[in-house]
C-alpha cells in the first residue's frame, strides 16, 4: 500500500511517500512561497540527490497538483499513475475537544475541524486548503486527518482547564490542548518497543525540544500533561515563541509600547524566545557558536531554554508521582548532547544517572544515554511523525 502525507501550511506544502509494504520512503520534497513570487519546490530523485525548480505556484490546488506531476514524471517519478496511490494522509493543527483519534475525513468531520479554525487561524484553514485541493484533483480518493491536538486530550480536567471565569470555556472552549501530539504519541510508543516494556505501568516524560518545543507526561501510554496550552505559544521557551510568561506582562507592554493585539502576537510568537534573548538568531547551532565565542546574551538564551527543560521534567515526575523513561526527541533534542546533558543536571534526587560519555556519542540515532545503574532510562528516539500519519492512514483505509 502507497499513502501520501502531506503537511500544508498557509504558504507552503511539504509532502512524503511510504511504500508501507516495508515502511520506506519512496518520494518526498516541499514547496514553498505558495502565493509569492519566486515560489519553488524541492525534491528528492530516486539516486537521493536534491532538485529544485522555480514554478508559479498561485494556491494550493496548484502546489497539490504539481506535487502529483513530480511523482509521476516520466524520468524521476516513484508510481506511473496518481491511481497508485492508495490514501492522502493529512497532519492537521487543532482538532479541539471533539476529534480525539485520526479519523476518515468525512464532511462531518471536516465540519467540526472547521469550527476549529478560531483556535488555530494560521494553520487550520492552511490544513483545510490541502484536503479540498486532493478532492479537487482526484475526488475519489481516501483522505484521513491526524490530528496534532489528539493525543493529548486524555489529559483530565484539572490538568487542562485554565483558572479564568467557567463561562469563557463553555463559550469559547478555552483550555490546554496541546500540540506535537503525533509526535509525542510516536515516541511514547517507540521507546517502549526500543527498551521491551509495556506503556501500562509506566510513566515517561516526553521531551520534543526543536525550534517549537513541548513536554508531555505520559502514563499507562495516555497523556496526563502537556506544556502547550490553547495555542503552541504556552510552555517552553522556544526558538522564537516566549513560553511560559506573566500575562500582566502583555497589557503592560501593550500599554507603554502602543501596541496593537496583533503586534503583541507577534512579538511573543516570532520575535521571542532564543531570537529575543540572543538579539540575532532562533538557531540552537549559531546560538552554540555564538557562545563559544563568548557572547553572553547567547550563553543567557542557552541557559534559560535549557532551565525551562529541566523545570518542565521536574514538575511532571511530581505530577505522575515519578518517572520510569525520560526520552528526548526533536532536532535540539536528538542532536545537541549540551541540551540533554544541561536539562538533566541536577536531576539526581529523582534516580538519574546520565552516561556523560555515551551522550557524546548520540546523534539522531536510537540509544540509551542513561548509567546501568540509573533508577530512570534515559533514552534518545528520534521522531517520525510522518511515519505514524502513514500508519494511521493505512489503518483507516484498509
Amino acid at each position: 500500500m502507497k499513502i501520501l502525507v502531506l503537511n500544508c501550511g498557509s504558504s507552503s506544502i511539504k509532502y512524503k511517500l511510504f511504500n508501507m509494504d516495508d515502511k520506506s520512503v519512496i518520494a518526498s520534497g516541499g514547496i514553498e512561497k505558495i502565493g509569492m513570487p519566486n515560489s519553488f519546490i524541492k525534491f528528492s530523485l530516486p539516486d537521493g540527490s536534491k532538485k529544485i525548480e522555480e514554478i508559479d505556484i498561485p494556491e494550493h490546488t496548484k502546489g497539490v497538483e504539481i506535487i502529483f506531476n513530480k511523482l509521476t514524471n516520466s524520468e524521476y517519478g516513484v508510481v506511473k499513475s496518481i491511481g497508485e496511490i492508495d490514501a492522502v494522509g493529512h497532519r492537521m493543527l487543532h482538532g479541539g475537544a471533539k476529534l480525539t483519534k485520526s479519523s476518515i475525513l468525512t464532511q462531518e468531520v471536516l465540519d467540526i475541524f472547521a469550527s476549529c479554525n478560531d483556535l488555530g487561524p494560521l494553520h487550520n484553514p492552511a490544513n483545510l486548503k490541502g484536503v479540498n485541493a486532493v478532492k479537487a484533483i482526484k475526488p475519489d480518493m481516501p483522505q484521513v486527518g491526524v490530528f496534532d491536538t489528539a493525543f493529548h486530550q486524555t489529559m483530565p480536567d484539572y490538568a487542562y482547564m485554565y483558572a479564568l471565569p467557567y463561562e469563557y470555556y463553555e463559550k469559547y472552549g478555552i483550555r490546554r490542548y496541546g500540540f506535537h501530539g503525533t509526535s509525542h504519541r510516536y515516541v511514547s510508543q517507540r521507546v517502549c518497543e526500543f527498551l521491551g516494556i509495556k506503556p501500562e505501568g509506566t510513566r515517561i516524560i516526553t521531551c520534543h525540544i526543536g525550534n517549537g518545543g513541548s513536554i508531555s507526561a505520559v502514563k499507562d501510554g495516555k497523556c496526563m500533561d502537556t506544556s502547550m496550552g490553547l495555542t503552541p505559544l504556552e510552555g517552553l521557551m522556544m526558538g522564537t515563541r516566549c513560553g511560559d510568561i506573566d500575562p500582566a506582562i502583555i497589557p503592560f507592554l501593550m500599554n507603554h509600547e502602543g501596541l496593537t493585539p496583533n503586534e503583541m502576537d507577534t512579538i511573543m510568537n516570532k520575535k521571542s524566545g532564543l531570537l529575543g534573548i540572543s538579539g540575532t538568531t532562533s538557531d540552537m547551532r549559531e546560538i552554540q557558536a555564538a557562545r563559544d565565542n563568548g557572547d553572553k546574551r547567547a550563553a543567557l538564551a542557552q541557559d534559560m531554554y535549557f532551565y525551562r527543560v529541566r523545570k518542565y521534567i521536574g514538575s511532571y515526575a511530581a505530577a505522575m508521582g515519578g518517572v520510569d523513561v525520560i526520552l528526548f526527541t526533536g532536532g535540539v533534542g536528538e542532536n545537541k548532547q549540551n541540551c540533554r546533558e544541561v536539562a538533566l543536571e541536577g536531576l539526581e534526587f529523582m534516580g538519574v544517572k546520565l552516561d556523560k560519555k555515551k551522550n557524546l556519542e548520540v546523534q539522531g540515532e536510537e540509544a540509551i544515554i542513561s548509567t546501568p545503574d540509573s533508577k530512570v532510562t534515559v533514552c534518545v528516539i528520534p521522531t517520525d511523525e510522518e511515519l505514524m500519519i502513514a500508519t494511521d492512514t493505512m489503518a483507516l483505509v484498509k
